[in-house]
């Protein structure tokens, strides 16, 4: 955190001018947009809030950035893209924020974006996977989470490397959902030409997907995936289990949304989650800097749980434009976005510079770190799942179990 320095940089300002002194107290806003009411994915919304809560305390507890301490305003955007771009209107124009963060679902997502391109403010993108928001090309936003091709990409190595000759894919009707899910078919296509694929799309606001699930139980395929958010995919998992199609010694069950490590994981789902194999985005096991391992132990000390991929997510965003505002020694947009599009950041998760290549990996954390483990017993805390591939290393499929049934 020191290494920051975020209390020489206030030092600075408040010797540069009696006009800086007299602006110290002013806060820093930042907008966050998150969902914090149904039919919005509230999990996610609380843990990147709580992400955010963590960094933005030690950045004032440190100095603040340029003296001055920051201060978030949040809007609950529900999950549902018209509430999210009016929350980005309101945070803009009414709350004068120097940028907005926090996004976590693709649709609200795309809605917000179109706001900050016409007032021209940084969008920094928490968890927003769809490559579609990076292929706009928009120069306000910039993504240091998760994309679509990038999971999708990661999934179909694993399916070939387990030899599976068929495979259906449950995706939720989203941007998010059906783009994944039309990507890994892509990949499929390049790296496991022999498996067959096809996809379903389902309501995300669904409460019975039995009719789906039922026609596999004749004919299971050898693998089931999930493109699902909670808590769309808590009920799947179970109607999954229930009807004895997956996890079975046949059938693979393989989540490709990153929900393993949520909070209320297991508490949903039970024997219905054992023996799933899970793309992720953050292990205990993964190597961290030092201010992510400070963030993490925040975390679990206030929460009593696991950190998962969120917090950390979250924490970056922020950091971000705490970094960028510091680098440009300037709040104004322009100055934020060159200095985001130009600095090489170092946070919680690592160190990286957005690419600016055009199409899904524009202003992109390309190289972004996973995992792939599996859930071997019921409430299975992260830290003691088993690892199948270190980030950065080869595929260990020999060491995935099965069901007996």
């Amino acid at each position: 955190m020191r290494q920051l320095r975020f209390a020489l940089a206030a030092a600075a300002v408040a010797l540069s001018t009696g006009a800086a002194t007299a602006l110290a107290a002013d806060p820093i806003v930042i907008g966050v947009s998150i969902a914090q009411s149904p039919p919005g994915s509230v999990v996610q919304g609380t843990q990147v809030k709580d992400g955010i809560e963590i960094v933005t305390k030690m950045i004032n507890d440190d100095g603040g950035v340029l003296g001055r301490p920051l201060k978030i305003v949040y809007e609950d955007n529900q999950g549902i893209p018209e509430k999210g771009r009016a929350a980005a209107e309101k945070l803009i124009s009414r709350d004068k924020v120097v940028a907005i963060t926090g996004g976590h679902q693709s649709s609200v997502c795309l809605a917000e974006i179109e706001v900050a391109h016409r007032y021209k403010i940084p969008y920094v993108n928490t968890n927003c996977w769809s490559d579609d928001i990076r292929i706009k090309g928009y120069p306000e936003v910039f993504n240091p989470g998760n994309y679509n091709t990038r999971v999708s990409s990661a999934m179909a190595e694993t399916i070939a490397a387990l030899k599976v000759k068929s495979v259906v894919a449950f995706a939720e009707n989203t941007d998010y959902g059906i783009g994944q899910a039309k990507i890994l078919g892509e990949f499929l296509k390049k790296m496991a030409p022999d498996t067959d694929y096809k996809y379903v799309a389902l309501d995300r606001a669904g409460k019975d997907f039995t009719p789906a699930v039922l026609p596999l139980r004749s004919s299971p395929p050898d693998m089931v995936v999930n493109i699902m958010l909670p808590p769309a995919a808590y009920i799947l998992m179970n109607q999954l289990y229930e009807q004895g199609v997956a996890p079975t010694a046949k059938t693979w069950f393989y989540d490709g949304a990153g929900i393993a490590d949520y909070p209320d994981f297991w508490q949903n789902v039970k024997e219905a989650g054992k023996y799933m194999l899970a793309f992720g985005l953050y292990h205990p096991q993964m190597p961290m800097p030092e201010m992510g391992l400070e963030v993490g132990k925040i975390f679990q000390k206030q929460s009593g749980n696991e950190p998962n991929r969120l917090i950390f997510q979250a924490a970056d965003s922020v950091l971000l434009i705490a970094r960028a505002i510091e680098q440009a020694k300037s709040t104004e947009s322009a100055d934020i976005i060159k200095a985001l599009q130009n600095m090489e950041f170092e946070g919680v998760r690592g160190k990286f510079k957005f690419s600016q290549e055009p199409g899904y990996t524009y202003q992109q954390w390309v190289d972004i770190p996973y995992v792939t483990y599996q859930l071997t017993e019921v409430d299975q805390p992260l830290s003691k799942t088993t690892l199948i591939q270190a980030s950065g290393q080869a595929l260990q499929v020999d060491k995935l179990v099965k069901p007996a049934e």
